[in-house]
């Protein structure tokens, strides 16, 4: 399954928001340096979803705010 998320890195206040199906908002405390806004971005979905994070992948947008992710469900 594919997701795509826009994230906000370095505010003070966390939220993570489904805008639509497939379509977030992540608003991170981290800043967006040594993908540590990418981490948590990922722990986020995992929580989400309730899936290990090890089943959540970036596969585009590393570098920018605009990111696809994929995501190992069983049984999809």
């Amino acid at each position: 399954m594919y997701i795509k998320v826009t994230v906000a890195a370095g505010v003070n206040k966390e939220k993570f928001v489904e805008k639509k199906k497939g379509y977030f908002d992540a608003w991170v405390k981290e800043e967006a340096e040594r993908n540590m806004a990418n981490t948590r971005v990922i722990e986020l979905v995992a929580e989400h979803y309730q899936i290990p994070k090890n089943k959540v992948r970036i596969i585009n947008g590393h570098t920018h705010r605009s990111k696809l992710l994929t995501i190992d469900i069983e049984g999809e």
